[in-house]
């Protein structure tokens, strides 16, 4: 059986909806993709909050890995461009860049583990970036946006 990974976004969503949802699939790890991860906006989705939360009614893991965020630059042209196909090529540079994470390895991938963002949809999301170079590079994971 292929190892999967799970996304999800926090916007327009109850956190009801939220843990219920990580629950029905099994989650037990959360890795935080977010660039920034304490802003006020954020809800539930704070990273003190979002790790007490998950902990106490998942008995789930909480990892923030800012290697797998854009930049501040990237994030910045998007926005004053719109430009989807260019931030796409930007952000993928910059994760081959980066390489992966020290955290995953095979062995790692085999706790349900659903990488978290803000944006409602991954297809304009880097989550859904982020999950598809992990497959490539960890070899065929299925992808599963929640």
């Amino acid at each position: 059986m292929a190892k999967r990974i799970y996304t999800i976004g926090f916007t327009k969503r109850s956190a009801e909806d939220f843990f219920e949802t990580l629950r029905r699939h099994g989650i037990k790890r959360l890795v935080d993709v977010r660039l920034r991860n304490t802003s006020h906006l954020a809800g539930f989705a704070k990273r003190d909050d979002l790790r007490y939360l998950l902990r106490e009614i998942l008995g789930a893991e909480y990892v923030h890995e800012p290697a797998l965020a854009p930049t501040d630059e990237i994030l910045s042209a998007y926005d004053a461009t719109k430009d989807w196909a260019g931030y796409e090529r930007d952000f993928l540079r910059l994760l081959r860049e980066r390489g992966l994470p020290s955290w995953l390895n095979h062995p790692a991938l085999d706790t349900p583990t659903v990488l978290l963002c803000s944006e409602p949809d991954a297809a304009h999301c880097h989550r859904r970036l982020v999950a598809e170079f992990l497959s490539q590079r960890v070899g065929g994971m299925e992808i599963l946006h929640l």
